[in-house]
């Protein structure tokens, strides 16, 4: 059996993964998944000077301290910014990481250079924090979830520290090096784009595999989304 790390991106919590953590959990893993500082219901804290690398080094801190060895980290969305540099500070400890539709900038690119927004969705920016506006949670965000999920999503939704939303060159040092990856596209979404995920497959010599899925589908599609993480 292995250990899973699932690293959640944007406006999410650990929540966002509690239903394929249960189908893992089901097969007999070992599966932990931390709310990163600043999100979810860590959001009371919200403060300056969280950033990719504070919320990463806290991580791996808690590798650390949980002795967590030959793991398997899972990324998805701007969560995969966090996974690479967790996987840079605690490499000893990873034996395979997962990009689940998931963006991983090149040296010196930011997030904005990958994601394309919706103009008629413009974001609600605070000094402190970045996040959906109301009509993007309802209308957007969450859309292809059934009513009942997308009710339950809505509700954990919470802004995203703006200061942890990008970091050029903060992961050079993660494609100077080898690492054991898959790449897991979601097909029904629209970010990080095709091009992008292909992208981090060719870099990192990854397995690719695609999902007929919108962007959560640890939400949409556990069981599958499950299988394809113990390939």
């Amino acid at each position: 059996m292995s250990t899973y790390v699932l690293i959640h991106g944007s406006y999410q919590g650990g929540w966002i993964w509690k239903p394929t953590a249960k189908e893992l959990v089901k097969k007999g893993h070992t599966v932990y998944t931390p709310t990163l500082d600043g999100c979810g219901e860590r959001s009371i804290s919200i403060r300056p000077g969280i950033t990719i690398k504070s919320q990463a080094n806290e991580v791996s801190g808690f590798l650390n301290y949980q002795d967590l060895t030959d793991l398997i980290l899972v990324g998805t969305s701007t969560g995969g910014l966090v996974t690479c540099k967790v996987a840079e500070l605690s490499r000893s400890r990873v034996k395979e990481i997962f990009f689940v539709d998931a963006l991983a900038p090149q040296p010196g690119e930011r997030v904005q250079d990958i994601v394309v927004r919706d103009p008629s969705f413009p974001q609600t920016i605070t000094e402190l924090t970045r996040g959906p506006s109301e009509a993007e949670l309802e209308e957007r965000l969450f859309q292809d979830l059934d009513p009942e999920l997308k009710k339950w999503a809505i509700e954990r939704a919470t802004m995203h520290p703006i200061e942890a939303t990008d970091a050029p060159g903060e992961l050079d040092n993660f494609w100077n090096r080898n690492w054991n990856a898959t790449v897991i596209r979601c097909t029904l979404s629209s970010n990080p784009s095709r091009e992008h995920q292909k992208r981090t497959a060719e870099k990192l010599n990854a397995k690719w595999h695609e999902l007929e899925a919108g962007h959560y589908p640890m939400l949409s599609h556990p069981k599958e989304l499950s299988l394809l993480l113990e390939k």
